[in-house]
């Protein structure tokens, strides 16, 4: 049983005040996703232990239509290192279990053109990733292996890591200049399946106004002291699923976002998935242009420092609806449910406006603090809650907001 104190803006609706709660309001995934198949190879590329930058992007561009690249080990040689490379449509890149693809240290590698990568300056997009999709279609990267972004090597010609220059950005007017692990533009349909992600400069995976991302029995594991290390970033982006995947990292395990004047992020699914180290399972900061039907449905965290968030303040609220979560163990997790409006308490005129949110089967091993925020909504936030199975100590703090248990 929760005891609320009489003190907390709080008011606990009856089902018939909660009856847009229906089952019809919640979405996902759109496709039908089932686990993917690896596409046969057009070429073999034997690992050197060298800049293999040139030699895997000019396979890619060459493969045949519906086929892939293949990363292979050649006797003890076991690595790639590579610069900025584009996977094309129609074409993959698979990497062996026993296959290391490396970041290379050497920031103009990744240099834009702004002279900027590796640097700290008043913008931070001056690196391109490791690994982009520009306009992609049907394309993908599969196998066992794994990618290593090198996020804690030093820079070459450098006494700071990419962790460092994160660090320092932090107490600095300027931002850091560090490449994504991967990159996803304007894309359809682009396939993560079994790959291994680590050590990234910043955030592993970003899908950016694109449609369709299916990301399966994927690992990523990056330090939590690695900031800005977010795993897996939909932005303003639809019909997506992760799905048997595990995300430990530096910042949020997942952030769904949808960017000002970039769209919304609709009609997604988190199914079996399992975090450690992170920010937890988050939506926002940036909620603007709304975020509708999001299903996260067995899920295990342990030691996240947040578990089920959704974040933003004044600069960049929006409409969030019809999100779903169920079946959620949660285990040294220092706030299981979070719903803040000031996140970062940043100046903007822009209110949130926050509904249709269903908590059920939520249990927490160990005590922590529940927290819903809704200083900066236009509207009380919505949300109901069901089956809730929280360890003795769990406290609760609410304002603005209408709940129904």
């Amino acid at each position: 049983m929760i005891n609320l104190s009489k003190k907390q803006s709080v008011l606990l609706l009856t089902s018939i005040g909660l009856s847009v709660l229906s089952p019809s309001i919640f979405a996902k995934d759109q496709r039908t996703v089932v686990e993917p198949k690896t596409p046969q190879v057009c070429k073999v590329l034997l690992a050197t232990g060298t800049d293999s930058t040139k030699t895997i992007q000019s396979a890619l561009n060459s493969c045949a239509a519906g086929k892939a690249v293949q990363l292979a080990s050649n006797k003890a040689i076991k690595s790639f290192t590579s610069g900025a490379i584009t996977i094309p449509s129609n074409r993959s890149l698979i990497i062996n279990s026993d296959v290391v693809l490396k970041a290379s240290n050497n920031a103009k590698a990744f240099d834009n053109g702004t002279n900027t990568c590796g640097k700290l300056a008043k913008t931070g997009n001056g690196c391109n990733a490791l690994i982009t999709f520009e306009k992609a279609s049907n394309s993908g990267i599969y196998g066992n292996g794994t990618i290593d972004g090198q996020g804690g090597a030093k820079i070459a010609g450098s006494n700071s890591s990419w962790w460092d220059l994160a660090a320092q950005a932090k107490n600095s007017p300027n931002k850091q200049n560090a490449p994504r692990l991967i990159q996803i533009n304007s894309s359809n349909n682009i396939t993560l399946h079994k790959v291994k992600m680590t050590n990234s400069p910043n955030f592993h995976v970003v899908f950016k106004q694109s449609n369709g991302l299916t990301a399966w029995g994927i690992t990523i594991k990056t330090p939590g002291t690695a900031r800005n290390t977010d795993g897996i970033d939909p932005i303003s982006s639809q019909n997506v699923t992760v799905a048997h995947s595990n995300i430990s990292t530096g910042d949020d395990n997942v952030a769904i976002k949808a960017n000002p004047g970039a769209g919304a992020s609709k009609n997604m699914s988190f199914l079996n998935n399992t975090f450690g180290a992170g920010h937890g399972m988050s939506i926002g900061s940036e909620t603007t242009d709304g975020v509708y039907g999001i299903d996260v449905n067995g899920l295990i965290m342990n030691g996240t420092t947040n578990g089920l968030r959704i974040k933003s303040d004044q600069s960049a609220s929006g409409i969030v609806s019809g999100v779903r979560y169920e079946h959620v163990t949660m285990t040294n997790v220092k706030k299981p449910v979070v719903i803040d409006t000031v996140y970062e308490n940043k100046a903007g005129k822009t209110k949130a406006l926050w509904s249709n949110i269903f908590y059920n089967d939520i249990k927490t091993t160990t005590a922590g603090a529940i927290v819903i925020n809704g200083k900066n909504a236009s509207k009380p936030i919505q949300a109901e809650f069901k089956g809730l199975n929280l360890a003795a100590g769990t406290t609760w703090n609410i304002v603005n907001a209408n709940i129904k248990k």
